[in-house]
């Protein structure tokens, strides 16, 4: 029995924080995980800049609203659905992947929490738990589940490297080169191929 797990934003969806970054021209909110594996060191950054900026969860939000899942992801993600069970595990936030959920058909979103105060200011985030992608696969194998992972990101490799099969999906050419181990695929077709091969061992 499979459950395919996958990353969301560089996957399905393009990168919310570049977006934003784009919209209101700040160039510092482009940094990704792709540029720090640090998570938590990633977010309080973000914060930082956006407190600097008096900018708050609606601003983000407006912008969220605005963003469309990648060409042919809702598709992709449909037929895999159709094959095996699909959970969709990020280090977004509750409060950002509502409206993408909503465009891609409702899939299974396993994600952390913004903590916002009554002005709108993201004062915090919660974690669900320590290094939720490996965590959560772990945890899906303790009952009986194989896993298939595909992701983008450094956040993305404990995943990829601890279940049965997994891949890199429209990575950086840096992270493709220091992980050569991992398959790397930049089309839903191929990597719908690499799955439908794992599914039918």
């Amino acid at each position: 029995m499979y459950i395919t797990c996958l990353d969301l934003e560089g996957v399905l969806v393009p990168e919310i924080w570049i977006a934003f970054a784009e919209a209101t021209g700040i160039e510092e909110l482009k940094k990704t995980t792709r540029d720090e594996p640090d998570y938590d060191k990633l977010m309080r950054y973000r914060l930082q800049i956006l407190k600097e900026h008096g900018l708050g969860l609606k601003e983000i939000q407006d912008t969220i609203a605005t963003i469309d899942p990648m060409p042919g992801a809702k598709e992709f993600l449909d037929e895999l659905r159709s094959l095996c069970q699909v959970i969709i595990i990020s280090d977004t936030f509750s409060q950002f992947a509502t409206p993408l959920m909503k465009k891609l058909g409702w899939p299974t979103i396993f994600c952390n929490s913004l903590e916002v105060a009554d002005n709108g200011e993201i004062t915090g985030f919660k974690m669900r738990c320590e290094k939720s992608k490996l965590t959560t696969v772990k945890a899906l194998q303790s009952i009986g589940y194989d896993t298939i992972a595909s992701g983008d990101s450094f956040n993305d490799l404990g995943m990829i490297g601890a279940s049965k099969a997994g891949f890199l999906f429209k990575s950086t050419e840096q992270i493709k080169k220091d992980y050569p181990q991992y398959p790397a695929f930049d089309t839903y077709d191929e990597l719908m191929a690499a799955i439908k091969a794992e599914l039918n061992k």
